[in-house]
């Protein structure tokens, strides 16, 4: 078993006591998974199960998560309220009893959660109207309560309502004589009205488009959870992709959206070299893919898939946009996808792959922020998993495992 490296000790060492960090973490991102102690417990969670922590330090930071009401229903999403504490719980909780009996009260709660927004969602489905990101995506919408529910609850009516509603967000659109992918989003990027985007845009990302359906419809297929058209739905996805897939000097591109004009032209504008992040960009991308080849059983796909990753992580052109350690957009989440996509490939690729993480982590800095997505909580876990396989899976939430 390897060690955690220094800087995983001295971050977990840091982050030791709530009452240690800046009290906006614990007051305004109380419930936070990106920010607060929801996913700060998760560094501490790792650490005890393989016995290189203690669980008083979780427990610290989970106590903090629940000092005051847990928010669900319509104000909750999976980065936020009961579905965010709820990854957390689910994590401890097969290796530290005391904490199932929570875990089954919020299971129940997200159930009702996620089963009142299929039925909105149908409803919109029904009607043949664009969805919001929100809908949809890994951070606020269903993809990210999928990916709770096929590692926590995969027999569930829940886990089959989602993968019914994603199957179903691949069908085709139309409006204004355009046919349109069904994940087609009205507005910008960040869910709101956008100059921008004044006919939507359909967007590509991990975080907030369809790289994460498509994620988390191959990690279903490889746990043996489908639905109709599973496996149609995957290659609609991949085929989109492969539409807009971009060569340059350094690998395979793929651009973090495609608006109405391009979609028109049927080509996306030249733009400036966009950083191989998890949430945008090739390196989350290429990890999808390779998880979608494996589902189907391609194996070009999956050599494809893995090439574009070893070039994300080793050309400088790609490299250059890459300026901040975080696991969200930052180095350390590039060292992670490195080494969690090495676990899936053939021995050649996988030791190609584990042999540039070394330089990707060595210039790896933690910011005072101490949170998950951005912060030194998700710094420290992601490079740790970038020497060992993780002892949990803490990150299901960002659909990597």
């Amino acid at each position: 078993m390897t060690r955690p490296p220094g800087l995983v000790l001295t971050v977990a060492e840091r982050l030791a006591d709530p009452a240690t960090v800046p009290r906006l973490t614990i007051t305004q991102h109380r419930q936070h998974l990106a920010y607060g102690p929801p996913g700060i417990a998760l560094l501490h969670i790792e650490l005890a199960v393989a016995e290189e922590g203690p669980w008083q330090h979780a427990h610290a930071w989970l106590t903090a998560a629940t000092h005051g009401p847990v928010t669900s229903g319509r104000d909750s999403h999976p980065f936020y309220g009961a579905p965010a504490l709820a990854h957390a719980v689910a994590t401890a909780a097969p290796h530290m009893p005391s904490y199932r009996r929570t875990r089954d009260l919020l299971d129940r709660q997200i159930t009702a959660d996620v089963l009142a927004r299929i039925a909105r969602a149908q409803c919109r489905l029904d009607e043949g109207t664009p969805p919001a990101l929100a809908e949809f995506d890994a951070i606020r919408g269903l993809t990210g309560y999928g990916t709770y529910l096929i590692h926590h609850q995969p027999d569930s009516v829940a886990t089959q309502a989602v993968l019914d509603y994603c199957a179903r967000l691949t069908d085709t659109l139309h409006a204004d004589g355009d046919a349109l992918p069904g994940w087609w989003a009205p507005a910008g990027p960040s869910g709101k009205p956008d100059d921008r985007f004044p006919d939507g845009h359909a967007n590509n990302g991990v975080a907030h488009g369809i790289g994460g359906t498509l994620a988390l419809l191959a990690l279903a297929a490889q746990r043996g959870l489908t639905t109709d058209h599973h496996h149609q739905a995957i290659r609609a996805v991949l085929a989109w992709l492969d539409r807009w897939e971009q060569e340059s000097l350094g690998g395979t591109l793929w651009p973090y959206w495609i608006t109405r004009e391009e979609l028109r032209a049927g080509r996306a504008q030249p733009s400036a070299m966009r950083r191989p992040s998890w949430c945008y960009g090739t390196a989350g991308l290429a990890r999808a893919q390779q998880l979608a080849a494996l589902a189907l059983g391609d194996r070009a796909r999956q050599d494809a898939a893995e090439h574009a990753l070893l070039a994300a992580c080793t050309d400088p052109a790609q490299l250059a946009p890459l300026t901040d350690s975080g696991l969200c957009h930052g180095r350390s989440g590039l060292a992670h996808i490195a080494a969690r996509a090495a676990t899936d490939a053939p021995a050649l690729t996988a030791k190609r792959l584990r042999a540039v993480i070394p330089d990707l982590v060595a210039t790896v800095t933690v910011p005072d922020e101490p949170g998950f997505l951005d912060g030194a909580a998700g710094i420290a876990l992601a490079v740790w998993s970038g020497l060992q396989q993780p002892h949990t899976a803490w990150d299901a939430c960002v659909l990597t495992s």
